[in-house]
């Protein structure tokens, strides 16, 4: 895998993905940055949050269950020094389906925090990750 990363201006830089996909970082203006774009921590976390949804979803689906939507909701605290790596990060999953059982979804879970998802299972040798979930009938 490749990405290239280009310094546009002040703090804000573009990534390019192998995939041919681009986005945009930046600081907050406080930092020198214009807040063209989330910070580079942010897309880290927001990595992480889709690594982990996918997974879920991906498993609840070969599990037959008819999932309508997933939401994960990401709450995270970071190191107050340098390096200011992720300290906790919490993953609250949200699946939305007709019937979805409890079990499967929390197997889904499991399996993503402890075998699928190589972005959590990376962040985990710094934070702690705890998850839950709810279902949603619909």
């Amino acid at each position: 895998m490749k990405v290239r990363v280009k310094w546009v201006e002040n703090v804000c830089f573009m990534a390019e993905t192998e995939s041919g996909h681009a986005i945009v970082m930046d600081g907050a203006p406080e930092g020198g940055g214009r807040n063209l774009g989330p910070r580079p921590m942010e897309t880290v976390l927001a990595g992480t949050g889709g690594c982990s949804a996918y997974d879920v979803v991906t498993i609840l689906r070969k599990a037959r269950q008819t999932v309508k939507n997933c939401e994960l909701q990401i709450d995270a605290e970071r190191a107050n020094e340098d390096p200011k790596v992720f300290t906790r990060i919490h993953m609250h999953f949200i699946v939305t389906g007709t019937g979805i059982k409890r079990e499967l979804v929390e197997r889904a879970v499991h399996l993503s925090a402890e075998k699928y998802c190589s972005a959590s299972i990376m962040l985990s040798k710094t934070a702690q990750i705890t998850h839950d979930f709810e279902i949603v009938e619909g």
